[in-house]
Parts: C-alpha cells; sequence; structure tokens
C-alpha cells in the first residue's frame, strides 16, 4: 500500500483563476492498495465569467489532470503486509450534485 496526495492541474494554467473545486480527493491523503482501482469523484464548477474574458476567446477546451505524490505518512499496520490476490471496482456511484446557480448581475 501507498499514501499519497494528488495535485491538480488546469491547461491552460490562466483558466485555473475561473476553476472552482467544491469537493476533491486530492484535499486529503489516499491509501492505495497494490492492483487497487478507485473511483475518485471531483466535484468543480467553471465560473460563468469565464465566457466574457477575452484571453480565452480561442479556448474551446479546458483540461483537468492530477499527479500523485507519495506523502511520508506511515501506511497503517493492518494494511502493512495486504497482499490483494484481484481488486474490484467500486460498485457505488457517487452523488450527482447540481452546479450552483450564478448570481444575476
Amino acid at each position: 500500500p501507498v499514501i499519497g496526495m494528488s495535485v491538480y492541474h488546469v491547461i491552460p494554467p490562466e483558466a485555473g483563476i475561473y476553476f472552482n473545486k467544491i469537493q476533491c480527493f486530492c484535499f486529503e491523503e489516499q491509501l492505495l492498495n497494490p492492483r487497487e482501482e478507485v473511483d475518485m469523484p471531483v466535484f468543480f464548477f467553471i465560473d460563468p465569467e469565464f465566457a466574457y474574458d477575452p484571453r480565452f476567446d480561442q479556448v474551446e477546451q479546458i483540461t483537468l489532470s492530477y499527479v500523485f505524490f507519495e506523502s511520508d505518512s506511515k501506511v497503517p499496520d493492518e494494511y502493512a503486509n495486504l497482499n490483494l490476490t484481484q481488486a474490484k471496482r467500486s460498485e457505488l456511484a457517487p452523488p450527482v450534485l447540481g452546479a450552483p446557480i450564478p448570481a444575476q448581475a
């Protein structure tokens, strides 16, 4: 097992000022087991003001990516000798949240 944190990147980087994370797996350390597959939800929205910023007139896509870094946290003893023979995908779906309604100007 490994414990680590994820750091996000937005491309183009300047669009980051309009990118708002509401909930993210990257807010906390994650423990990952060998061969484990996990769904790690993130809830975000792009500020509607993005559409009015002339710097982005030619932008048709914003890319969100993550890089996982191992942390210095100690793996709990009960996981230290874990040997998974086959990982199972979670059957639980994350809740669906509606996007916030922008304030009227």
